[in-house]
C-alpha cells in the first residue's frame, strides 16, 4: 500500500492564460520528464499535422487551441510536441477499465487505469473567453476523463476498444470537449454524433434535469441508449467489443445486484469505492486498477472525489466556487495497493 496525491488547481481567466499556467507547472515536472523520455524509446504510431489539428480545433472548440498555444509558449516547445503529448487529436487511443453508475440525481464513477499514466491533477477552471466552467480530474493535462460543467452536465467515459482507430479525437479530449461546449444531455448527444472519434468508448451523461444517456461512440458509428450502468463493453455495437469481457461483465453484474444504490449516493459510493464489493479493481499491471472514484451532483453543483479505495470522498462545492468562493483544498491524498510508479511522483522506466 502506498500513498499517492493529486494537486488541486483553481483558475479563472482566459484559455491562453490557463494553458500558460499549466505549461509553467509542467516545465520542471516529473510528468513532463516522463512524457518526453517515453518517445526516446518509442516511435509514435500516429502522425501530427499542426495545420490539420488547428483546423479541427477551430471547428469544435477554438478556445482549446488558445490553451494549447499557452502551453507551447510557457514550455518553449514545438507545437508538434504539444499536440503529440497533450493535443488529443489523432494520437494513440488508450486502453483502460472503468465503471459508472448513474442514479436518480447523481453519477458515481471509478477510473481504472495504469499508474504510469496518472498525472495527479484535479482542476477547477472558469474561462472568461468562451466555453463552460469545468470541475474534475485532468488527463494529459488538457483532457478530462470525468467531470461536470457549470451548467450541471456530468460526463464519464469507459474504454471499449482501440482497434482500427479513426482520424479523430481521443477519449480524454472528447470528454473535455463535451463539458467545454455542451449545456445538457441533448446537446452532448448531438455533439458526439458530429465529432470524429479515434477509438471506441462509452460516454455516460447526466444533466441538471435528470436526463441521462449512454453513448456508444467510435470511428464506425454512434449509438445512444439508456442505462444506469456501464463498464467496458458495448451492448449494441457488439462487433466493437474485445474478445475477453469477463472482468467487464462481472463488474456490471456486481452493480446490478445492488439496485438500492440507484437511489442513495452514499450506497453507490460504497459500492464502487469499497474494495470488497466486486467493482473496485486492483489489476494495475493490466491497465485496469482503480485509481480514483468520482461523483457528481448536477442539480446541487457539488462533486466528490477520492484516491484509492475504502475511503470517504472529499467534497467540492462547485456552485459556491462559481460565485467566487475559492476552495481550501490544494492537495488530495489517498492510498493504492501497488508498487507501480505514478507519472507525477517519480521518474519512470521506459
Amino acid at each position: 500500500m502506498r500513498e499517492i496525491y493529486a494537486d488541486v488547481i483553481q483558475f479563472r481567466g482566459s484559455h491562453y492564460d490557463f494553458g500558460f499556467l499549466q505549461g509553467e507547472r509542467l516545465r520542471d515536472s516529473l510528468t513532463l520528464h516522463n512524457r518526453r523520455t517515453k518517445w526516446r524509446t518509442m516511435k509514435p504510431r500516429f502522425r501530427i499535422d499542426v495545420r490539420e489539428a488547428k483546423s479541427i480545433f477551430t471547428r469544435y472548440a477554438p478556445q482549446l487551441w488558445d490553451e494549447l498555444n499557452g502551453m507551447r509558449d510557457a514550455l518553449d516547445l514545438p507545437m508538434e510536441e504539444i499536440l503529440r503529448d497533450f493535443g488529443g487529436y489523432r494520437t494513440e487511443p488508450v486502453r483502460a477499465g472503468c465503471s459508472v453508475l448513474i442514479g436518480a440525481d447523481f453519477m458515481v464513477r471509478n477510473y481504472d487505469f495504469h499508474p504510469n499514466t496518472y498525472e495527479g491533477l484535479y482542476t477547477v477552471f472558469q474561462p472568461d473567453d468562451g466555453g463552460n466552467a469545468i470541475i474534475g480530474p485532468a488527463q494529459r493535462i488538457t483532457g478530462r476523463m470525468d467531470g461536470m460543467n457549470g451548467k450541471g452536465l456530468s460526463m464519464g467515459y469507459n474504454f471499449t476498444n482501440r482497434k482500427r482507430p479513426g482520424d479523430g479525437f481521443v477519449c480524454w479530449m472528447v470528454g473535455r470537449l463535451i463539458l467545454e461546449t455542451c449545456a445538457d444531455v441533448e446537446e452532448a448527444v448531438r455533439f458526439l454524433r458530429d465529432l470524429p472519434h479515434r477509438g471506441s468508448f462509452s460516454y455516460n451523461l447526466l444533466d441538471k434535469t435528470g436526463n441521462r444517456a449512454l453513448v456508444e461512440a467510435g470511428p464506425r458509428g454512434v449509438i445512444v441508449r439508456d442505462s444506469a450502468y456501464c463498464t467496458n463493453h458495448f451492448e449494441q455495437q457488439t462487433e466493437e467489443n474485445r474478445r475477453y469481457l469477463k472482468d467487464s461483465i462481472e463488474r456490471m453484474d456486481a452493480m446490478k445486484e445492488r439496485p438500492e444504490a440507484l437511489t442513495d449516493a452514499e450506497q453507490a459510493w460504497r459500492l464502487l469505492n469499497d474494495t470488497d464489493k466486486g467493482v473496485f479493481a486492483d489489476n494495475y499491471k493490466s491497465w485496469a486498477g482503480t485509481i480514483h472514484t468520482s461523483a457528481y451532483f448536477p442539480e446541487k453543483l457539488t462533486a466528490w472525489f477520492a484516491l484509492g479505495g475504502d475511503t470517504g470522498p472529499v467534497e467540492f462545492d462547485f456552485g459556491n466556487w462559481l460565485s467566487g468562493e475559492d476552495m481550501d483544498k490544494s492537495t488530495i491524498t489517498g492510498h493504492v495497493d501497488t508498487d507501480i510508479g505514478f507519472a507525477n511522483m517519480e521518474k519512470l522506466r521506459n
